[in-house]
């Protein structure tokens, strides 16, 4: 699969969802080769914008959509790694602020 295949197929299911892409298009596709790349590492989509740790259950909270998205579209108009992004921040009728981690630590650094 290309990482435009796996976009055209999520969008729909996202969009279904009520969650918006970044409109930067050349961005979402390195996000979704990403996506694709830490699958065939991993066997699981993990955020490409984080360290996986290489264990499915430890890396839950970071599984594509991740744990994080809603809370950070909340605050902030977009993702950690703005693969996702409301219409207003597609607009940019509000600012692009750097998103913080969200990810516990104890999470970033790995299993002991």
């Amino acid at each position: 699969m290309t990482a435009r295949e796996l976009h055209e197929k999520i969008k729909p299911i996202q969009e279904a969802r009520g969650y918006r892409f970044n409109r930067d298009q050349a961005m979402v596709l390195a996000l979704m080769e990403g996506l694709l790349k830490n699958r065939e590492r991993y066997g699981y989509m993990s955020c490409p914008c984080r360290l996986a740790a290489a264990d499915r259950d430890w890396d839950r909270d970071i599984l594509c959509p991740c744990a994080y998205r809603d809370p950070d579209l909340a605050e902030f108009g977009a993702c950690y790694c703005a693969l996702y992004a409301s219409d207003d921040w597609n607009a940019e009728r509000i600012p692009h602020r750097f998103v913080p981690e969200r990810r516990p630590p104890e999470k970033v650094l790995g299993p002991a």
